[in-house]
């Protein structure tokens, strides 16, 4: 059975970068973004990993760990990561875990069949502090990510759950939201500023402070 929005996220235990790592333990408290890299020492990964290494005061803020996975062994992760800061200009900063059994990528079904080798492809998970998945994305090997839209989930996620609110296309903190349909026009209007009624079902109002 495959995993789903809602689920809690399989833990495990495994040696990484900054030692051996319990997954639930290392975030404890706090959300995660937990994300497959195909392999060490290629040009897309390299990009991908110096990028989480410059956003890591802006999770900081959101109250959010990065922990990354190839398959590749410790030593070569070791080996590898001075490559991401002399390239990117930021030297790594969060751990990747060492998956060379599968286990970790087979337990997130981070292997895409088909694909001629058994790398992992380009998967992201971002789990919240109560260990439920909250998001679950999916690349292909050739193409890299974009971490902004990464971060941009993450606040949307933290302000739906703080207010009954849902967040349009393309939002942005700051941009004006969605009333959720279980509060009345009345009751948005109480609770919210500059409540607008498009629809019966489509309410905009300012995002709450």
């Amino acid at each position: 059975m495959g995993l789903h929005l809602g689920d809690t996220a399989p833990d495990f235990t495994a040696m990484t970068t900054d030692g051996e790592l319990s997954f639930h333990d290392w975030k404890q408290g706090a959300w995660a973004v937990f994300f497959s890299h195909p392999a060490d020492f290629t040009p897309v990964c390299t990009t991908e990993l110096g990028r989480t290494a410059a956003l890591s005061s802006e999770f900081a803020k959101r109250n959010t760990k990065a922990m990354a996975l190839s398959i590749d062994p410790i030593e070569d992760h070791h080996e590898w990561a001075p490559d991401i800061g002399e390239v990117t200009g930021t030297a790594l900063n969060f751990p990747i875990v060492a998956d060379p059994d599968h286990r970790i990528a087979e337990l997130y079904d981070m292997i895409h069949p088909g694909e001629g080798d058994t790398s992992t492809v380009r998967s992201v998970f971002i789990v919240d502090p109560d260990d439920k998945l909250r998001l679950m994305l999916t690349y292909p090997k050739s193409v890299g990510r974009n971490f902004d839209e990464i971060v941009r989930v993450i606040d949307a996620l933290q302000a739906t759950d703080k207010d009954p609110i849902a967040t349009p296309a393309d939002w942005r903190p700051g941009d004006r939201v969605i009333v959720s349909l279980a509060v009345s026009t009345d009751d948005a209007k109480e609770r919210f500023d500059n409540v607008e009624e498009f629809k019966p079902y489509l309410r905009y109002a300012d995002a709450p402070k």
